[in-house]
Order: C-alpha cells, then sequence, then structure tokens
C-alpha cells in the first residue's frame, strides 16, 4: 500500500510541473566532458520529452575538450588563464570547426528525436584584449544577445543550440566561455530555470566548508540552497589548484549567484553522469541534484480549504506510525485557521498548526513533513515560525506532545515538563495508553 501511495505522490508532482511549467523557459549547459560521455543521448532524450511537455528549451553546450583535440591536431598551442584560453587569432579556424562539431553533433540527435534545432548567429561579442599586460588573443566577452531572434525561433516551436563562439560587427570570431554564456542567455531572456549538467557534480560537506545549519542529504550533499547561504559558502571557500573540479563548482556558484541575483529564479546542478537527472530534477519537488533559488522558492502560508486533500494524504504516514494522532476531514476543516503549510510551487509538503488555551498556554501539534524535505531544514522554519507567531500573540509558554520525536523537539530547544503542566482543557484527552510525554518552551 506504501508502494502505491509514493507513486501515487510522484504521478501528482510530475503532472504538477507539467502545469506550473508549461510555456516555461529553460537553459541548458552540458559540459564538454559529458558531450563525450555515451549518456548524451540519453540526456537529449531526456531533452526531448521537456520539450514535448511544453517547456521551451535552449541548449548551449562546452566545447573544451574538443577544441583542445583540434588544436593538438594542428599543434596549435595554447594555455589557460583566468578560466579563459588564450590563442593567437590565426587557431580561431580550428576552434570555430571545434566548436560548431558539437552543436552540430546535439543538433543531429534531437533530429533522431524528431525535433528541429538551430545552430544561429545570435551572439555579438568583443575581445578581451590586453589585461595586466596578457593579451587574451582570440578570448572574447559577450556584448550583445539578439533576443527577439531568439524568442522567435522559440515560438516557431525549434531548439536553439548555442556554440561558444561570438561575432563582433566586423564579422571577426571569438571563443567565449559556454557556462557564461549560458548564464547571460538565461538571464537576457528571463528563464525560469538554467541547468548545469557535468560529471560528478554532488556537493558535498567533505569537500566545501558550509555554514552553520545548512542541511544535507543522508549522503552528506547540498540538496538545495538560497542566494544567501550561495554566498556565504562562497565567502568560506577558495579555489584549490589540486582540486579542478572544486574550482570549476565554485566557478558555477558564482554564475548561479549572478544569475539569481538578475531574475532567474532558479538554478540546477547536475550530475551528468546519472540517466534521467534532468526530468527527475524537473518534475519532483525535491529533485536529485542541486537547486539555488531566491526567495521565491518555498513559502510558509496559512492552511486554505483546498489544502485539506493534501496535508491528509501528507499525514497519513505519520498516522499510521503511530507519530500523530488520526485527523479527518471534519477536523481539519474545524480547526482550518491553526494550520500552516509548507508550498512548492502548489505542492504541499509540510504542515504544522498552533492552538491557544484559555489559560493563555499554546501547543504546536500536527507537525508532520514530507520525507523528501527532512533535510532540507522545512521542520525547524515551521516551528520557528509558529512560535514567533505564540510569542507575538501573548503567549509566555508553548508545548508540545510527542511519543516518537522528543529528541528532535529537544534539539529546538523544548525541554521535558510534567502533564499537570498542561491546560486543564488538554489534560482531559491526554491518553495515559498512548503516554505522549510533554515538552516545553517559555519566553
Amino acid at each position: 500500500m506504501r508502494e502505491i501511495t509514493e507513486k501515487a505522490n510522484q504521478i501528482r508532482d510530475v503532472i504538477n510541473y507539467i502545469k506550473v511549467f508549461k510555456n516555461a523557459l529553460a537553459v541548458i549547459h552540458i559540459d564538454d566532458e559529458i558531450i563525450d560521455s555515451p549518456l548524451l543521448p540519453n540526456h537529449i532524450h531526456d531533452i526531448s520529452l521537456i520539450h514535448e511537455a511544453g517547456i521551451k528549451v535552449i541548449i548551449v553546450p562546452g566545447a573544451r575538450r574538443q577544441i583542445n583535440n583540434a588544436l593538438e591536431e594542428q599543434k596549435i598551442s595554447w594555455q589557460i588563464k583566468n578560466g579563459f584560453r588564450i590563442t593567437d587569432t590565426h587557431a580561431m579556424p580550428a576552434i570555430k570547426t571545434a566548436a560548431f562539431d558539437v552543436a552540430n553533433n546535439i543538433m543531429n540527435i534531437l533530429s533522431g528525436e524528431h525535433l528541429t534545432a538551430v545552430i544561429g548567429n545570435w551572439v555579438k561579442a568583443r575581445g578581451k584584449g590586453i589585461i595586466d599586460g596578457t593579451d587574451f588573443g582570440s578570448a572574447g566577452e559577450i556584448d550583445k544577445i539578439k533576443i527577439d531572434a531568439i524568442k522567435q525561433t522559440l515560438e516557431n516551436g525549434f531548439v536553439p543550440i548555442f556554440p561558444c563562439i561570438g561575432w563582433n560587427d566586423l564579422g571577426k570570431p571569438y571563443n567565449i566561455s559556454s557556462t557564461e554564456l549560458a548564464t547571460q542567455i538565461a538571464i537576457h531572456l528571463k528563464a525560469e530555470k538554467l541547468f548545469f549538467i557535468f560529471p560528478d557534480a554532488q556537493i558535498s560537506k567533505d569537500e566545501f566548508s558550509l555554514p552553520d545549519g545548512i542541511a544535507v542529504s543522508q549522503e552528506g550533499n547540498i540538496p538545495a540552497m538560497n542566494i544567501e547561504t550561495l554566498s556565504k559558502i562562497l565567502e568560506l571557500n577558495s579555489a584549490s589548484e589540486k582540486n579542478s573540479r572544486k574550482e570549476k563548482l565554485l566557478s558555477i556558484f558564482t554564475l548561479a549567484k549572478d544569475a539569481c541575483e538578475n531574475g532567474v529564479s532558479r538554478i540546477h546542478i547536475l550530475d551528468g553522469n546519472a540517466e534521467g537527472i534532468l526530468p527527475c530534477e524537473i518534475f519532483s519537488a525535491i529533485g536529485s541534484g542541486t537547486m539555488i533559488f531566491n526567495n521565491g522558492y518555498g513559502d510558509l502560508r496559512p492552511m486554505r480549504d483546498d489544502d485539506i486533500p493534501s496535508v491528509l494524504s501528507l499525514m497519513s504516514p505519520f498516522i499510521k506510525s503511530g507519530i500523530l494522532l488520526p485527523r479527518n476531514l471534519q477536523t481539519l476543516k474545524s480547526q482550518l485557521y491553526n494550520y500552516i503549510v509548507y508550498n512548492v510551487d502548489g505542492g504541499i509538503h509540510a504542515c504544522a498548526a498552533l492552538k491557544k488555551y484559555d489559560d493563555g498556554q499554546m501547543e504546536i501539534y500536527s507537525v508532520a513533513v514530507d520525507e523528501a524535505y527532512s533535510n532540507m531544514g522545512v521542520g525547524p522554519k515551521m516551528i520557528n515560525f509558529l512560535l514567533e507567531k505564540a510569542k507575538s500573540g501573548g503567549a509566555k509558554t508553548v508545548f508540545i506532545l510527542t511519543t516518537q520525536t522528543a529528541d528532535w523537539f529537544e534539539k529546538l530547544g523544548f525541554a521535558a515538563d510534567k502533564i499537570d503542566s498542561l491546560p486543564a482543557e488538554r489534560r482531559k484527552i491526554w491518553s495515559e495508553k498512548r503516554g505522549s510525554k510533554v515538552f516545553r518552551i517559555s519566553f
């Protein structure tokens, strides 16, 4: 029965997200290592499914390895400085050919998925020039993106593909950063989502210094963080010459921060070695990678009538395990104004309630958090919200009754108390058979 419930919830998530993101724009950067991976056709297949679900897609492939190989074949030397490839201008034909070969490869795979892709001249660039005595040669910076032409291409149902090449007004090509390009496209087109897909993209507490209190998964990875947390991580960590992977992640963090600050609501960092990572990230509330979001993601709000079926479904496993007392539609309707819910894209993933008694005490009850969100700090966020609400409402003390979650509440600052301390109204319905213990916090 539990398996059926879990499957039903997954299907509900998919249906909800198809509705939420219909006609939304997703900009997808595919790292050069994934371009050479056997999983590339699988990722492109998933992109085609996303497109068929009504999400507009732009693809920005990396081509670093492919360009390296092309330059090596022609015995052209280069160096990398500050993340930019430095070569003489005579290397540009080889660079351009390699970048367009990658784009053409993706276009051919999309064609096999019955999707029409377009590789266009949509990026105006300028040379980086000489900086601190270093001539950056063929390396360029994005000057302008032809937004109207891209929008028209998307409206026609095509998938735009952007090679990492830009041209100046005279038609001179420059090699530009594909990750920077993906970021700027997402910003300029006001994309709802920006994806970075590359190998081994897990963001682990073992590799990064993290701010206190940040929620991590059971594997020690960060499933989601807001822009404030991201800024703190950037402050706490610096690139290491011995760890190019960490350096890459930090550069992606910087781009994600820029995107978030300029209107892209969600940036997703995904492990391209995992098949199916894209649909799992888009069509489920918690996803499978790391999501960086602005403050518009996830909110606590009062429960509404139309939330009640979702809240009952959320409570069901906690009721079956004996953590929560049984509730039904009538119970929740009668206590509607006591409840708050945690809402993500129209889906309810946590709830809790606050009740005031005649003697001035208040009780927090019906605390339930979707298992997928248990490591994201949602529970403490709800409790702190209700404690503040109780305090502003004149309460001097707040209690909870629990049978199995005492350790969790003690961690939040609650201390054990006696049953006799309960309001008379609550003592009357306390069950000796159930044996719930009282924990309290006072202001």
